[in-house]
């Protein structure tokens, strides 16, 4: 019986570490992500995924804020669009990123972007 109940604890040690660490993982990814954004992102996109970064306030037609341009978009168009880039006609092109960024960055990305979208 003694076996067990150490084996109980013990088992729950590991969980909660597995637990703590999944957190400190999340954490790292969103600063990273951050980072990514305020590297190749931030000049058009801004701060808050508003379309009003300095570059982003000289396109013609100006940019639309996360918030427009991500609704009802799925995490796979974003990525592609992210990694490929984007010509529609009647909007400003976006660059893509496919040789700069690898598709875990362009991942952390997404879940970033739409964090700036629902604000």
């Amino acid at each position: 019986m003694k076996t067990r109940r150490f084996f109980g604890k013990g088992a729950a040690v590991v969980a909660a570490s597995v637990l703590l660490s999944g957190f400190a993982v999340s954490a790292a990814q969103a600063q990273d992500a951050k980072a990514l954004y305020d590297k190749h992102c931030l000049s058009c996109h801004g701060a808050t995924g508003k379309g009003d970064g300095p570059a982003g306030k000289a396109m013609k037609p100006p940019l639309e804020g996360f918030a427009v341009s991500l609704k009802g978009k799925s995490d796979a168009d974003i990525f592609k669009a992210t990694k490929d880039g984007l010509k529609a006609p009647g909007k400003s092109p976006m660059p893509g990123y496919a040789k700069k960024l690898t598709d875990d960055e362009i991942n952390a990305l997404v879940k970033y972007m739409k964090e700036l979208a629902a604000k």
